[in-house]
């Protein structure tokens, strides 16, 4: 059964942030309260989205509340929410959506994005639709993402590429996350490529990183593990973690690049259907914690950026079969290191099988 998918597929966007001031204190209080308005709208979507309310007549009431794009956007996010509240065996009809923040999907045919616009790399225009009006910002980006921003910015007026916006209103601030075309960001971005022919497993965990590589022949070339069981520990800032994790990726894909790694291989996670909880309170907080699935992205990004192919293998077995167990025993690993080390290998049995396939078919 082919198991293998080609991970680059899961990223078509990528994420930079900048920082957003506004002109005159009168568009930073509109600004406030269309992020009011939209959070109001996100929660009231989560409530008729779960007592399964026609989606047409969700999107209606929500375009009354907002317009249509702001109430498109705040649609898709409520019934994500929603989607993830049942996945963790959460009540959705309780959830509470504390911080101040604005959505809006990107649409090639308006410049990119209808309520957000980006006249050039430092100006930046917000739709405020109570009014029919425009709200003016100045955008600060880091120098490194500047050239790309003005890129972006040209591309979108020209009605070639689309970016989706986020607005965070954090300790004060506000900040401008823009998701922009992969393709662009590797143009600016790309570490190399990578021209050896070895293959990376990698198993993602909340406290550690592992990474086993192997060769062709399915031997253990090297093992690297990165640990950091402080970012589970009550109280510890979720944002703090994310960086934590990203730092020790950014280590471990480094080794792997200049130690003759050409592929990376993760678990599938679409494979799962929800996350296994356990009878330990402390292991569940850690699961819940956790967003595993963002942390995946960002490794297939770094892949891309080190040119590494990135690719998913079904991970049922890799953790606890009794192939696991044998493995354990008889290589003496630790069982995430051996969740890695299965990963890598399913990768390399599936390639055999599709080669040993196509000779077949092409010797016919």
């Amino acid at each position: 059964m082919h198991r293998v998918r080609d991970a680059s597929k899961l990223v078509e966007y990528v994420t930079i942030a900048g920082r957003l001031e506004p002109h005159t204190e009168e568009d930073y209080v509109k600004l406030v309260r269309l992020a009011h308005e939209f959070r109001k709208a996100v929660t009231y979507a989560t409530r008729m989205i779960t007592k399964g309310i026609d989606p047409n007549t969700v999107l209606r009431e929500l375009r009354s509340m907002l317009n249509k794009a702001y109430g498109d956007s705040a649609f898709k996010l409520a019934k994500t929410i929603v989607e993830s509240a049942r996945s963790n065996r959460g009540d959705p009809l309780k959830i509470e959506i504390r911080r101040l923040f604005i959505v809006s999907e990107g649409e090639v045919g308006r410049q990119g994005n209808r309520n957000v616009r980006l006249d050039d790399s430092s100006k930046v225009r917000i739709r405020y639709p109570y009014e029919r009006s425009w709200l003016s910002f100045r955008a600060r980006f880091g120098e490194n993402y500047v050239p790309r921003v003005k890129e972006l910015s040209e591309l979108a007026k020209s009605r070639k590429c689309s970016y989706s916006v986020r607005i965070v209103f954090r300790n004060g601030r506000i900040y401008l996350h823009l998701s922009v075309p992969v393709e662009l960001y590797l143009k600016y971005f790309r570490k190399g490529e990578a021209k050896g022919d070895l293959i990376a497993g990698f198993d993602l965990n909340s406290d550690r990183i592992n990474m086993v590589i192997v060769d062709k022949y399915g031997r253990v070339v090297d093992v690297r593990t990165a640990r950091f069981p402080e970012v589970t520990s009550p109280g510890y800032p979720r944002n703090k973690a994310r960086v934590v994790r990203l730092q020790a990726l950014v280590k471990l894909f480094n080794y792997a690049y200049h130690h003759g790694a050409n592929v990376a291989v993760f678990e599938d996670l679409d494979k799962i259907k929800r996350r296994r909880f356990t009878r330990s309170p402390t292991a569940n907080r850690k699961i819940t914690r956790f967003a595993k699935k963002q942390l995946l992205t960002h490794a297939v990004v770094m892949s891309l950026r080190y040119g590494l192919k990135p690719a998913l293998v079904d991970p049922r077995g890799t953790t606890s079969s009794p192939v696991h167990s044998a493995v354990m025993k008889k290589h003496g690993l630790d069982r995430h290191t051996t969740s890695a080390y299965l990963i890598a290998l399913r990768y390399l049995q599936d390639e055999k099988t599709v080669n040993s396939y196509k000779a077949y078919k092409q010797s016919k």
